[in-house]
Formats: structure tokens, C-alpha cells, sequence
């Protein structure tokens, strides 16, 4: 490689002699007369042997010039810099000699130094900047680039001001504007909810006019005909104070929502013999299987089994589910207390917690003088409560009714049962379960009323009361204070074409006996009752008659049943 640097024929020769602190390459002038060296160089005897231009000869060179930093640039004191320099120092600053040249020419004579000429190279640029040294792009930045000053502004305060006013105002309308959606959508629920809450009213009432009688009549199908029900009948036997509570429950598995119908025990119901009766008689004479069948035939339902539940069993299931909460509507007193006077063992109020004990107690109370609804609408009161307790899964309710050790009907049995209990508690604890009454009339016989509202719409069924003109209805209270003539009249009763109607006991025993009618139309039927009976005509008089019967018969001391 040549090193010179030529910049044409015949001119001045330059040599490269180093690389300055930039980076750029620094060269020196060619003297034109070696200097003669005095010691043996290896290099010039190879030159004298014909190898020809040596590069690294610096014999009788003249030392490098001094690097001209150009007009306004001053020399720093670091002198140039020169990696071939023989160890010298100029400018305050050594040379470098990597070949020993200082030490061969240290014999020699000194040839005198010529004054170094430095310069630029003509075409030759300057001494590069560190990014050109480096390779880099250079760009040319400025101080104010980089400088964020935030001037004052008069205004700034105002323009800071009439943003927040705006952006407050921004949210005061959007906050009015989500309120107003707001009120818009909770109005719009509650009118939605009211609009299905009147419909589903006038669904379970049987007012819609899709599903009223007239459509029936066309031969449209009703939706309450097409549901589907799990009907069982409860009879409530108390074995104490005596006495019957019918209720039945109705599981509606299309609606999802349960029932307890009371069933009055002075409604009519026809025996088996086809002979009208009550059902607190049918219960005690016909026995589970043909009241069952008597209540199918009147209220158009079709019932899955019986239940029996004496009073000591509904003590025990009440106990085993852990009591049970009723808002009683009366006390209750203790009948075992000794003394007139004490504590009542149930109280009246609302969400009452009744043991086992208490549970009977309200579940059977019938006060002086009181309607026997009374004391059925308060069992309807702790069979919910049951239902409410009791386990909502079909094998732990299961093993509730198999742990009372009760005997069931046949028509009944421990898994059918508990399975029915657990769907019903379900529905309870959900809210969807209710308790209606039958309305029944002074007759016995179901209204238009209780046809359109409990049995088409809770049962399903169609009302079908015994027909009223097939026999006279005669209701018997016994006063004579002998049981057995009850069931003696009654037996005379039917033989004569008559409806026995179960009338109870009387408070106190009475001398005569009284046949009483209400309408005069009935004042032949009443004579006929009193012969019949083999009571003197005498005894027949008008007056009111409180049980649901055409005529009212009141056994006397002065009865007495014949021989047969």
C-alpha cells in the first residue's frame, strides 16, 4: 500500500504520517535529499540489493509537521499525532516509533531540522465530527429544540376556568340525562309487573274472558283443564277431644305452585248406599276408600291416595322437623292445666313457634260457639307450617314419614308420600304455595262461586253437588245423653228415604225432642221426619234452623228408638 499522498504529476510529494484526534489522516511533506544513514539498516541494504521501495524507510526524513488546526483553532498544547514518530516530543507531546528508528540513527550525525509546513491537503475535507467519526448520521439540533418553556399567559386562568364550568355542566346533563333513563326503566318495570300480576289474578280467579264458562261451553279447552295435578286427602283424626279435619293437597306441576284446599265437614257428599251425607260422616262411617270416591264424584277430582294423620302422629312429625312458625289468630289453652286461670300454651301474634304439643293444640281448638272453619282453617295453618320444614329432598322426607312409624293407607305409600311432601315444601319455602277455603253453602252443596274459582282453577274439576230434590235433608243433633241414638235415627232416617246430616251433641241433655222446619213447604216433610222417628206431632214446629238441612231434628229424653 501506498501511504503518499500525490495530488498530481510533479508536484510536492506528502506522506501519511498519522491520524489526528478526529480521526483524520495527517500527512508531511517529502524532503527531496535523503538523509545519509551512518548505521546498518537492514532495509536500505535490501534497497541497494534491487528489492526497491521500502515504506518503512525514515532514514534523512524530516521529523512530521506540526497538524494546522486552521484559522480560528489554536494548538492545545498536545502536539500532533504520530504512531511512526521515533520518540520524540513535540508540542509537549512524545512520538511513537514502533521500529527502533530513533535508536539506529542515534550514531549518526543530526541533520538540521527544516521548518514544518502543516496545512490542509488541498481537497481535503476538515477534521470530521465525533458522529461522522463514528459513522453516524450528523443532525444539526439547537438549544431551543429543547427547551419546553411554558410562557405565562393572561388568559390561561380564564380558558382553565371556562373549561372546568363547561366540563361540570357536560356531566350535569348526562348525570340528569341517566337519571332520567333510570326512572324511565323502573316505571316501565313496576307497569309490567302490575300488568302480569292482574292477569295472573284474573287467571286464578277464572275471570278471563279466553278461559270463562262460555268458552267451555263452545267446546274450547281451558288452560286450568289441561294441568296436570298430584292430588292426596288429608284427614286429621283427633283422638282426644274427638272429631275430623279434611284438607286436601295439590301439587300443580304445569304451574309449578301447591294448594291446601279445606274441605268443610258439612259439606255433601252421597254414600255409598247413594244416600246423601256429610263428609265429617263419610270420613267416620264410609272410611278412607269411599270418602275418597265420594269426594272425586263431587268435585270432578281424581285423588291418588289418603293420608291419616292422627293427632299424636302430627305431634311427633312436628317435633322431628324442629317446630314449625305460625301467626296464630288465637290463645289456646293448655288442656292439661289444672287450674283455670293459667298461662295459655299457645299464644296469640304473628310467627309463633309451635312444639309438637302446641301445634295439636292450635291445630284442633274449636272455641265456645265457634264455626267449625274456624278450627279447620288453623290446621291448614300448621300443615303449611309443615310443609315449610319439612326436607325438600325425596329421601330425607322418606325417612321423616318412615321414622313416625305411623301405618299408612294402602293407597299410600312411605316413598310416595315423602316424595309428594318434599315437591310441596319445595314450593312452600319458594312462596308458591297458598291455602284455600271451599266455600260451601248452608246445604251443603258447592256455589257457582266455588265451581268457577277452588275446583275448576286449584282441582281442575267440574262441581257436581248430590242433586237436592232426590231426598229431604234432615239434620240430627243429639240431646237425649245416649250416644247410640244418633246412630239409631240415622239408620231410621235413610230406611225412610231421608239424608241423615250429622247435627253432634248437644251441651246439655234436653226432656222432649223438637222436629223444626224454616220454609212452610217443608212443614209435610217435617211431620213425616217426627213419624218416622216415632215422635209425636206435637213436637213439629217453625222456627230457624242453623245446620245446613230442610228440617232439624233435636233427640230428646223422650226418644226411643225402635225395637229393630
Amino acid at each position: 500500500m501506498n501511504d503518499r499522498y500525490d495530488p498530481g504529476y510533479g508536484g510536492d510529494q506528502y506522506e501519511l504520517v498519522g491520524y489526528d484526534e478526529y480521526g483524520q489522516p495527517v500527512y508531511r511533506q517529502v524532503q527531496a535529499q535523503q538523509t545519509q544513514q551512518q548505521a546498518y539498516d537492514p532495509y536500505t541494504q535490501q534497497q541497494q540489493q534491487g528489492y526497491g521501495y521500502d515504506p518503512y524507510s525514515t532514514a534523512g526524513q524530516q521529523p512530521p509537521p506540526a497538524y494546522d488546526y486552521g484559522p480560528g483553532r489554536q494548538q492545545s498544547g498536545y502536539g500532533s499525532y504520530d504512531p511512526y514518530a521515533s520518540g520524540q516530543h513535540q508540542g509537549g507531546a512524545a512520538s511513537h516509533d514502533p521500529y527502533g528508528q530513533a535508536a539506529a540513527g542515534a550514531g549518526t550525525a543530526q541533520q538540521p531540522r527544516v521548518a514544518e509546513q502543516t496545512a490542509h491537503i488541498p481537497q481535503q475535507a476538515g477534521p470530521a465530527d465525533d458522529d461522522q467519526v463514528r459513522g453516524g448520521p450528523q443532525r444539526d439540533y439547537h438549544t431551543e429544540q429543547f427547551a419546553f418553556v411554558e410562557e405565562p399567559d393572561d388568559n390561561s386562568e380564564d380558558v382553565i376556568d371556562w373549561l372546568k364550568f363547561t366540563e361540570n355542566r357536560t356531566e350535569r346533563r348526562e348525570e340528569a340525562r341517566r337519571r332520567a333513563r333510570s326512572r324511565i326503566v323502573a316505571l316501565v318495570v313496576v307497569l309490567a309487573l302490575a300488568a302480569v300480576g292482574g292477569v295472573g289474578y284474573l287467571w286464578y280467579a277464572g275471570k278471563l274472558p279466553a278461559l270463562s264458562s262460555d268458552d267451555a261451553a263452545t267446546g274450547t279447552a281451558t288452560a286450568a283443564g289441561a294441568q296436570k295435578r298430584d292430588v292426596i286427602v288429608v284427614h286429621l283424626h283427633d283422638t282426644k277431644g274427638g272429631g275430623t279435619a279434611t284438607a286436601l293437597l295439590v301439587d300443580n306441576t304445569t304451574t309449578k305452585r301447591g294448594t291446601t284446599v279445606l274441605l268443610p265437614n258439612s259439606l255433601a257428599l252421597t254414600s255409598d248406599d247413594g244416600t246423601t251425607t256429610t263428609l265429617a260422616k263419610s270420613v267416620e262411617d264410609d272410611g278412607s276408600d269411599g270418602t275418597r270416591d265420594a269426594l272425586d264424584t263431587v268435585l270432578g277430582t281424581d285423588i291418588e291416595g289418603t293420608w291419616r294423620l292422627d293427632t299424636p302422629y302430627l305431634q311427633n312429625l312436628v317435633d322431628l322437623v324442629g317446630n314449625i312458625d305460625v301467626d296464630t289468630d288465637t290463645a289456646v289453652p293448655d288442656p292439661d292445666a289444672k287450674k283455670k286461670g293459667e298461662a295459655p300454651l299457645v299464644n296469640k301474634g304473628k310467627a309463633q313457634t309451635l312444639s309438637g304439643k302446641m301445634a295439636v293444640a292450635y291445630a284442633t281448638y274449636r272455641a265456645p260457639g265457634e264455626a267449625q272453619n274456624a278450627q279447620l282453617e288453623r290446621f291448614g295453618q300448621v300443615l303449611q307450617g309443615v310443609l315449610r320444614k319439612i326436607s325438600s329432598d325425596p329421601q330425607a322426607a322418606t325417612t321423616t314419614i318412615q321414622t313416625l312409624a305411623q301405618i299408612l293407607d294402602p293407597s299410600l305409600t312411605d316413598k310416595d308420600l315423602g316424595s309428594f311432601l318434599a315437591g310441596l315444601s319445595d314450593l312452600a319455602k319458594g312462596g308458591d304455595y297458598r291455602t284455600d277455603l271451599l266455600p260451601v253453602q248452608a246445604d251443603g252443596t258447592l256455589s257457582a262461586q266455588a265451581g268457577a274459582g277452588v275446583v275448576k282453577n286449584v282441582l281442575g274439576g267440574t262441581a257436581k253437588s248430590p242433586d237436592k230434590d232426590a231426598a229431604v235433608s234432615v239434620s240430627v243433633q243429639n240431646a237425649s245423653g245416649v250416644k247410640d241414638n244418633t246412630e239409631k235415627a240415622r239408620v231410621v232416617l235413610l230406611n225412610g228415604g231421608f239424608t241423615f246430616l250429622e247435627g253432634g251433641a248437644a251441651g246439655s241433655a234436653q226432656a222432649t225432642s223438637k222436629v223444626t222446619y224454616a220454609d212452610a213447604a217443608d212443614k209435610a216433610d217435617a211431620a213425616e221426619v217426627a213419624k218416622t222417628l216415632g215422635l209425636p206431632a206435637g213436637s213439629v214446629t217453625k222456627g230457624k234452623i242453623s245446620a245446613s238441612a230442610d228440617v232439624a231434628v233435636v233427640l230428646g229424653q223422650d226418644y226411643k228408638p225402635s225395637s229393630d
